[in-house]
């Protein structure tokens, strides 16, 4: 989990392009944050919760 435990994989994390460039902030703590942050609130998108589980299925399979 640790690979992926990032703002942007949050299911919070919103990005808008703007014309002075790309704004990133969380819609749940209400504040500008940056793709790779990492806060103990995170709540990865379901997409992101398949990979871990097909990630952690691999390395299960790996260690027996």
């Amino acid at each position: 989990m640790k690979d992926f435990h990032c703002c942007a994989t949050c299911r919070h994390f919103k990005a808008e392009k703007k014309p002075e460039g790309m704004h990133y902030f969380c819609s749940r703590l209400g504040f500008e944050t940056k793709t790779n942050y990492q806060f103990n609130c995170w709540s990865p998108r379901e997409n992101i919760k398949k990979i871990i589980d097909n990630v952690n299925k691999v390395r299960k399979e790996s260690d027996t």
